[in-house]
């Protein structure tokens, strides 16, 4: 289905130690991350709390265990700090990312995030900020200039969706991507986020495939969303409570996910993300039950 040398497999290290949350998983080091990572079968990681800050400490690491960088998460703050200082920070991540091989760069965009609050509600109660349509603007302006700098060192920028943020919903995605420049522009398509907002992530998909730039494969089990929605809770209770697993255990489709993505040509990275509680699924266990079932179903 996929081409191995041209999509690769990865898996975020979120499942072994939460950056939300670093309570999660403080037990576990960064080198049994990478090396159950590896022991799993996967290709790649993103970037956890616990990896070195020399990016040659981190790249020795890695060769090590045969392991790269796939992408990294960037916080912006484009409605609520200066292009200039969203500029400054995001180009000392692209250095570190460049250090260390990558090419891809998660930006979410964080003014007035409610993700991190552990007492606000994430579906009900109306928490999450709306924008405004000068807030739209200068948000789809930063995220061009911040595009342009990315496509200028080799990068894409992959604007991550995300619960609890100002682009959640399918609306708000849909005005984001078509109000930015898709030179500049890709997306971090998320399979949990858009399952857990409401929405359907192979209509989605079907959007804007040819605008994908980087893959975040998570499962929902939407009997805990039900859980959340009921009993107000957030965004990490939710997460503590399990709504989101790995490829496989829980409710999402994920072959005509596969299966569009391949059609389409895609490039890049497939990453599983499923941030759960270590005490409560074992990381490794997991990292090798959601590897198996990608094997199975995309032959990678």
């Amino acid at each position: 289905m996929f081409d191995s040398s041209k999509v690769f497999l990865g898996i975020a290290p979120i499942g072994w130690c939460n950056d939300d949350m670093p309570e999660l998983g403080a037990e576990n080091s960064f080198r049994q991350i990478v090396s159950e990572m590896a022991l799993a079968g996967y290709a790649g990681c993103e970037i956890g709390n616990k990896y070195p800050k020399d990016p040659a400490e981190l790249k020795r690491e890695l060769d090590l265990r045969g392991l790269r960088i796939a992408s990294r998460w960037f916080s912006s703050f484009l409605l609520t700090k200066p292009l200039s200082e969203n500029l400054a920070e995001f180009h000392r991540e692209l250095d570190f990312l460049a250090a260390v091989g990558a090419n891809r760069i998660n930006v979410s965009e964080q003014s007035y995030s409610i993700q991190g609050q552990m007492d606000t509600p994430i579906l009900t109660g109306g928490f999450k900020h709306v924008m405004n349509d000068e807030e739209w603007d200068r948000l789809c302006e930063g995220l061009n200039a911040l595009g342009r700098a990315a496509a200028d060192r080799g990068f894409r920028l992959c604007y991550h969706h995300h619960m609890g943020t100002v682009v959640q919903t399918a609306e708000e995605t849909d005005r984001m991507m078509s109000h930015t420049d898709p030179r500049y522009v890709f997306l971090c398509y998320d399979t949990g986020h858009f399952t857990f907002a409401g929405e359907d992530p192979l209509v989605m998909l079907k959007k804007y495939v040819d605008r994908v730039g980087h893959v975040h494969l998570k499962d929902m089990r939407l009997s805990v969303v039900e859980q959340a929605r009921k009993n107000n809770w957030s965004f990490l209770t939710a997460v503590r409570n399990g709504a989101f697993t790995v490829p496989g255990d829980g409710d999402v489709d994920f072959d005509p996910v596969f299966q569009l993505l391949s059609q389409a040509g895609y490039e890049g990275w497939l990453l599983v993300e499923a941030e759960q509680d270590p005490a409560r699924a074992n990381p490794l266990e997991y990292a090798i039950k959601g590897r198996r079932y990608i094997a199975e179903h995309t032959g990678l």
